[in-house]
Order: structure tokens, then sequence, then C-alpha cells
């Protein structure tokens, strides 16, 4: 695909010294300097700040979409995504999500059970890392029918982030205090913390920190190699922990697992 320029300095030209924009605005204004320069089937920006819900800031999904890719995964599976953790991490740039994701990241169950239904064939996001601990992560999908995005485009979009990361920081100067209004709405409504099911879900489940730190990474996708390498313990001491967790929580699978993870989170 062929970079069209005068869309792209039509879309750049009004950013320049305008405004602040909305999120309506500056969401179209990111899909058609993209549309510029590469080919894309949906777009979604969204915003972390440490484990609470992320903000959907704009995307291009039709309602029924909009379920599974924002409503859906705002519920809780955000909690065990490659792109969630990259942006706490921070990693700014430009990143595809298989660089991100776990080694068993393709055969995990959450991968099975939610992204599957996604269709995608490949996600790119932004990671535009902010003040104050906020990373907002704007993510370009292709579906299965239209392929991987190209080394070359990828290459393109690389570039690109600079111009990307100035328009974030237009748009969005104050994205703390719509976090903050958040937290201080669910906690009228009952919820002491952001998102408090993601600190309790295994300490109710009477399992040990080392056992809730290892079965996330499961979920997460890494494998007992990758989990020994990050905490520093033999493989075998991993499916040991493994192992007493299947037991204390009489189950036999991953499937099993990621269901009572799930579940605990809505409580």
């Amino acid at each position: 695909m062929g970079i069209d320029l005068e869309a792209l300095f039509k879309t750049i030209g009004p950013m320049i010294g305008g405004a602040s924009t909305g999120d309506e605005e500056a969401g179209g204004v990111f899909c058609s300097l993209m549309r510029s320069l590469v080919k894309f089937d949906y777009a979604v920006i969204f915003a972390y700040r440490e484990k609470e819900r992320p903000i959907n800031l704009y995307s291009t999904f039709t309602p029924d979409e909009h379920v599974i890719f924002v409503s859906l995964y705002q519920a809780g599976p955000f909690l065990l995504d490659p792109f969630y953790h990259a942006a706490r991490e921070p990693r700014p740039g430009v990143w595809r999500m298989r660089e991100l994701a776990p080694d068993r990241f393709f055969s995990s169950e959450y991968f099975r059970s939610y992204y599957t239904q996604t269709g995608l064939a490949e996600e790119i996001g932004f990671f535009i890392a902010l003040d104050e601990g906020i990373t907002v992560v704007l993510s370009l999908m292709r579906r299965e029918r239209s392929g991987v995005f190209p080394g070359a485009e990828f290459s393109i979009l690389k570039k690109a982030e600079p111009v990307v990361a100035g328009l974030v920081r237009h748009a969005w100067p104050d994205l703390s205090r719509r976090f903050d209004a958040a937290l201080a709405k669910r906690e009228r409504g009952g919820r002491k913390s952001a998102h408090p099911a993601a600190d309790r879900v295994w300490r109710n489940l009477n399992l040990t920190e080392r056992e809730a730190t290892i079965v996330e990474l499961v979920l997460q996708g890494h494998s007992s190699e990758s989990i020994g390498l990050r905490l520093g313990i033999s493989t075998g001491t991993v499916k040991v922990h493994r192992r007493n967790v299947y037991r204390k929580l009489g189950i036999s699978s991953q499937t099993q697992l990621l269901s009572i993870y799930l579940k605990n989170l809505g409580q």
C-alpha cells in the first residue's frame, strides 16, 4: 500500500496549534492518519492506570463487536491481556501482540476462550506513556481474512509513533481526573477499590501469595519454564505449586482455573 501523503497532511494540519479535542474527534484523527499509512479493519484506544479498569476512549466497532472487544474485556479479561501488562510496565513504542505475548499465550485458555472470539489475525499497539502512571494504547487490528501487517507497514507505523504520541498528549492531557472520577463512582456503588477482585480473588480461595502469582502467570500464558525464570525458581518447583493449587481448588484443567478466576473477579 502506498502512502497517501495528501490525506496525511490534511490530517496532521488541523492538529498543529489547535485546541484540545474530544474522544471521538481525536480517535477520528488517529484513524484518518493510520488509513493514510496502512490498511486495518478495526481501531480501539484504551487508557490504563495500575490495576484499574481501562477506560475506552474510542473504537470503530459495531454494537455487537463492542460487547466482545470492549464490554467483556473491561469486565475482567483485560487483566490477562499482554497489552495490559505492557502498558503497566510501561513499554513505550509500537508493538505487535506476538512480541509481547508470553511463550504459551496462543495455547492458553484465555486465548482459546476469549481472544479467539475476536477473530483477529493480528493486533498492533502504539504505547504512549503519560504522567501519573497512565499509558494510552492505540490498537490497530486486522481480521483473519485480512492477514497480518506486512513488515513494511509495521516499519511505517514505528516511524509514525512520534506523531501519534503528540496526538495523544494533545487530546488527552488529564486522564488522571477521569480515572479518579470512575473510581469515585464505583466507591459510591459500594466497591472499595478500582477492581477489588483483582487483588483478593486468590486470597479468598486460600492460596498463598506465591501460588497466586504462579497461577496468574499460568493464565496469562506463561509456561512453567518461563515462570521459573521470572520468579527465580526451578521449573520443578513451579510444577509443584501448580499441582498444589489444582488440589486446593479441586480442579484438573486450566479451563476450570480460568472459570474460577473470572467468576471471582465478578464478585
